[in-house]
């Protein structure tokens, strides 16, 4: 039942995805490698969750078996970053934002997988019309194919750590599972750039910050995300990994705007970027419409 606390735990959604809709401007503005950047957020977001852990006097014991897995979701999370950061570099943040788009419909084919419950046409079809939105993107702005390709493959692994992450919040703590993936994502992240930077497929960009840079790094990691992860995880509690995923499809919007007030010209597509844009943005407006249970909470399946 739609309630005025359901109501404000969505609003919580939207602002953490107005946030998320910066991280692309974030990688552009940063002059260190997309793996290093993924490697300083993620260690600077484990340690803040330390002590944030420490003051709540939160626990950090897990069974040995949730302790892989969230490692291992965090290796997820670590090439999710990397390659998102990576196609906004080769190409636009609304390129790449526009990809990333692609995630509920990821999410639709994969969520019933996992909970083992039948596909919903509705989302299916909600997810091919944001895919056709894609499509438009794409033919439009073919110069920016390798940018859109690698944001591809980062909105298919947003997807998979999402319905993992739905899993886990049903009996970890949000601060803890997002600690534990912190650890994973930052450890994959150091073993993936001393391999890219032994074999030169850095391009030698620069692995030390700069300057500015930490202001930029420091806000990835403890406003992007130690709070803003923790607080998505934690809202998972409340509503299904599609709907988180699917109004995370609203970043590209806040994204794209916010790109261009602060690139001007640089960030400026064409008419038919747009157009692919707003199919995007109806399939995020038509599930709430369409589907009456959007803000209750979904049964857990078993």
């Amino acid at each position: 039942m739609f309630t005025t606390t359901t109501f404000r735990s969505y609003l919580h959604l939207h602002f953490l995805v107005l946030i998320w809709g910066f991280t692309a401007i974030v990688g552009l503005m940063v002059s260190i490698s997309p793996i290093a950047l993924v490697f300083y957020r993620t260690f600077l977001a484990g340690l803040g969750l330390a002590v944030v852990m420490l003051v709540k006097k939160k626990k950090f014991d897990v069974t040995g078996a949730d302790l892989r897995r969230m490692f291992f979701v965090g290796c997820i999370l670590s090439s999710h970053w990397i390659l998102f950061f990576a196609a906004a570099r080769v190409s636009t943040a609304s390129v790449c934002l526009a990809g990333m788009a692609t995630t509920s419909l990821w999410t639709s084919l994969i969520e019933p997988l996992v909970n083992r419950r039948p596909i919903k046409p509705l989302e299916v079809g909600l997810g091919i019309l944001a895919f056709a939105g894609l499509y438009v993107v794409f033919k439009f702005e073919f110069d920016h194919a390798l940018g859109l390709g690698l944001a591809l493959a980062s909105a298919l692994l947003a997807a998979m750590f999402t319905v993992a992450n739905s899993r886990f919040v049903q009996r970890i703590d949000a601060f803890t599972i997002t600690f534990y993936e912190m650890v994973g994502a930052s450890l994959f992240s150091l073993l993936f750039l001393i391999v890219a930077e032994s074999r030169g497929w850095t391009n030698n960009m620069p692995v030390w910050p700069k300057g500015q840079d930490w202001i930029w790094i420091l806000f990835l990691a403890w406003i992007c995300t130690v709070y803003a992860s923790t607080m998505a995880t934690q809202l998972m509690k409340q509503f299904s990994a599609y709907l988180i995923n699917l109004t995370i499809n609203l970043e590209p919007v806040y994204g794209i705007a916010l790109a261009f007030f602060y690139f001007g010209e640089k960030e400026r597509m064409t008419q038919g970027f747009y157009l692919g844009t707003i199919l995007i943005l109806l399939a995020v407006l038509l599930y709430p419409i369409l589907n009456g249970r959007t803000f209750q909470k979904r049964t857990k399946t078993t």
